[in-house]
C-alpha cells in the first residue's frame, strides 16, 4: 500500500458499511495504521481482531436498511465506503424483494439523509462488472452498455444509478468501482457462489481435490484484494475528478477458470509437497446465465485519472493468499 495514499486519511472521518465483511475488514485493517476516525456499521457486535491500531475505531450495531441508522451516524463523515450487500446471485433470484431491500434501499436512505441534512460526504460504492451482463467482446471498459441478466446485477445497477444521479445533482460526491473477481486473504464470503478461488486454495491446503465445471473455458479477471483496497483509497482522494462516474476495476489480465484452478493446485503443491487432483465435473442444474461469460477489464480510464495500477499477478496473489491461509490452518 502506498504510504502517501494512507497519509491522506490522517484526521479524516470514515464510515464503512459491511466493515466485518471481506472488503470492509481489509479496508479497516489498512486504515487502522493511520490516525483517522473509523465508524463501522453492521448488524453484528464489536470486533476485537485488530491488535495494533492508530485509528479511533468505533463499531456501531445497526441495520443500513433503516434510515435511522444513517441519520444517526453520517454527520461529520468525510468518506463513506459502502460495501455492505447481499452478494448471492441465486438468493437474489429466489427473493427479489429481499435483494432490493438489501442492495438498493440502503443506498437511497443514505442519499436522502445526506440531501435532507445537507451533508456532503464522498461515497465510494462497490459495484460489479457483471452489471454489463455477458460481453460479446473483451476487454470491457466504461463505454460498454449495461445489460444485466440477473436480479442481483439489476439491483446493483439501480443503486449505482441512484448514487450517480445524486452526485450529479451535487447533493453528495460519489464514484463507483465495478469489481471483477476479487480474491486474497480475508474472511470467508457469506455467499457460496462468491470467493471461489479462495475456497479452492483452502481445499488444496487441506489436501482435497479441486473441481472445475465443464471444460472451465470461460475467462475471468482475477484481482487481488490489496489492489482493490488501494483503488478505493485512491478513488476517494480523486473524488472531485471522478465524481458521478463509474469505473471498471480488474487486473486487466484474463485466465480461464481451468487455468486459475490449476494454478492454485500448482502453487499449493510447491508449499505442501503434493499436488491435489483437479477434476472436471458436470455443472449443476440451474446455473445462472451469468456464469457463461468471458470477462477482462480495461482499467485505462481509472489509471489515467488516479495513477492506480494493479500490482499483483495472479501467481503472486495466490502465493500470498496460500501463505496466509496455511498459517491459519496450522494455528487452528
Amino acid at each position: 500500500m502506498n504510504e502517501d495514499v494512507l497519509e491522506f486519511y490522517n484526521n479524516k472521518r470514515v464510515l464503512i458499511t459491511g466493515g466485518r465483511g471481506y472488503l470492509g475488514s481489509i479496508l479497516t485493517n489498512t486504515l487502522s495504521r493511520v490516525g483517522c476516525k473509523i465508524i463501522r456499521v453492521g448488524r453484528s457486535g464489536v470486533d476485537q481482531s485488530i491488535k495494533e491500531i492508530k485509528a479511533d475505531l468505533t463499531d456501531i450495531k445497526g441495520d443500513i436498511r433503516d434510515k435511522k441508522t444513517w441519520a444517526d451516524n453520517l454527520e461529520g463523515i468525510d468518506f463513506v465506503f459502502h460495501f455492505a450487500a447481499q452478494t448471492s446471485v441465486y438468493k437474489a433470484e429466489q427473493d427479489a424483494f429481499d435483494d432490493f431491500r438489501s442492495n438498493v434501499l440502503p443506498m437511497l436512505h443514505l442519499l436522502e439523509v445526506c440531501k435532507k441534512n445537507k451533508w456532503r460526504p464522498s461515497i465510494l460504492f462497490a459495484g460489479t462488472v457483471t452489471e454489463a451482463g455477458i460481453p460479446n467482446t473483451i476487454p470491457v471498459d466504461e463505454t460498454y452498455p449495461d445489460q444485466p441478466v440477473t436480479v442481483y446485477d439489476l439491483h446493483k445497477l439501480m443503486a449505482e444509478k441512484y448514487l450517480r444521479y445524486y452526485a450529479n445533482q451535487d447533493f453528495v460526491r460519489g464514484v463507483v468501482l465495478r469489481l471483477a473477481n476479487v480474491y486474497g486473504p480475508g474472511p470467508k464470503s457469506s455467499s457460496t457462489d462468491r470467493g471461489i478461488l479462495n475456497m479452492m486454495m483452502r481445499k488444496a491446503l487441506e489436501g482435497k481435490s479441486l473441481t472445475v465445471y465443464g471444460k472451465g473455458e470461460f475467462i475471468r479477471d482475477y484481482i487481488y484484494i490489496e489492489d482493490v483496497i488501494s483503488a478505493f483509497l485512491s478513488a476517494a482522494i480523486y473524488i472531485r475528478e471522478l465524481n458521478g462516474k463509474y469505473f471498471v476495476l480488474g487486473s486487466g489480465k484474463g485466465h480461464t477458470i481451468a487455468q486459475a484452478i490449476n494454478l492454485v493446485a500448482d502453487r499449493v503443491a510447491l508449499k505442501a509437497g503434493k499436488r491435489v487432483p483437479v477434476e472436471h465435473v458436470n455443472p449443476p442444474l440451474g446455473q445462472s446465465p451469468i456464469e457463461a461469460r468471458n470477462f477482462v477489464s480495461d482499467t485505462q480510464q481509472f489509471t489515467q485519472a488516479t495513477g492506480w495500477q494493479a500490482q499483483y499477478s495472479l501467481e503472486e496473489g495466490i502465493d500470498n493468499t496460500v501463505k496466509r491461509l496455511s498459517k491459519r490452518i496450522t494455528n487452528s
